[in-house]
């Protein structure tokens, strides 16, 4: 049975709705101070698609994710990022937020002196412009909490302050889960996982998969986290270029042989 959230869906539905493409970036070019890190990325996310992002340690996977979130140290310098058939080079990355784009941080920060609960349901209202019932907020966020595994008190502790990486990774996951944004960017959420917590982290991402609605990219240096979900379309991004874009099958390529043949071919 599919995860429900009533609640959730509330502004990012109504952009699902304008177009079936989400996200079109366009020969995108990042750098970090003097240092161009991204050469013309192209590539396109549509409704309900699975992407996944893999490369070589360095090869420019994470500063991917933090260009199209917004972050100010990852500054475009050509290109262009649509989303939902608008620009959004310019907007910060609360503005993005708000329209629907979430990043699953590879390293969550801690944030003293807000509860996870009360930063998932401000998010949610800020989002939809209405107060969002806590009798309903909280039977959503229990079962969430119980799909992955993790004990609803966590919801009245500071935001992953004092959890443990797996944790904070289901904390990120369970977030994803209760926003619902229309496009999902997850930055190497099984990284420093062990096996049983990437299968159930893996669990929550095949739940958000199952609405059909939202995007998701998907950037990993590795193929555990993958083993369960369907993938539509798999990019290889080396020095800061995809140099080959396949299906799922490209995710077992890589798994068996590895990138050193796109290595190889970059230089």
């Amino acid at each position: 049975m599919m995860f429900a959230l009533p609640f959730a869906a509330g502004k990012s539905k109504g952009w699902l709705d304008m177009a079936e493409n989400l996200l079109d970036v366009q020969n995108l070019q990042v750098s970090v101070g003097e240092k161009e890190i991204l050469h013309g990325i192209d590539f396109k996310v549509n409704k309900g698609e699975t992407h996944v992002l893999m490369g070589p340690n360095g090869a420019g996977k994470s500063t991917l994710g933090y260009a199209l979130m917004g972050n100010p140290v990852y500054k475009i310098t050509g290109g262009k990022i649509l989303f939902h058939g608008k620009e959004i080079n310019a907007k910060a990355a609360d503005e993005r937020a708000k329209q629907g784009m979430f990043l699953s941080f590879q390293n969550p920060l801690e944030v003293p002196g807000i509860t996870l609960k009360g930063f998932i349901r401000s998010t949610l209202q800020q989002r939809g412009g209405k107060r969002v019932p806590l009798w309903e907020f909280n039977k959503q966020f229990e079962a969430a909490a119980k799909l992955l595994q993790m004990d609803p008190a966590y919801g009245d502790r500071d935001l992953n302050v004092g959890f443990s990486g797996g944790e904070k990774k289901k904390a990120e996951i369970l977030q994803m889960l209760m926003l619902h944004p229309s496009l999902a960017i997850l930055d190497e959420t099984d990284s420093g996982l062990d096996v049983d917590a990437a299968r159930t982290v893996s669990q929550g991402v095949m739940e958000y998969q199952k609405s059909k609605n939202g995007g998701l990219i998907i950037i990993t240096h590795s193929t555990r986290i993958l083993e369960s979900l369907h993938v539509d379309y798999t990019h290889v991004l080396v020095n800061g270029k995809i140099v080959k874009t396949g299906d799922g099958s490209l995710v077992d390529e890589i798994n068996e042989n590895g990138f050193e043949a796109y290595e190889n071919a970059a230089e």
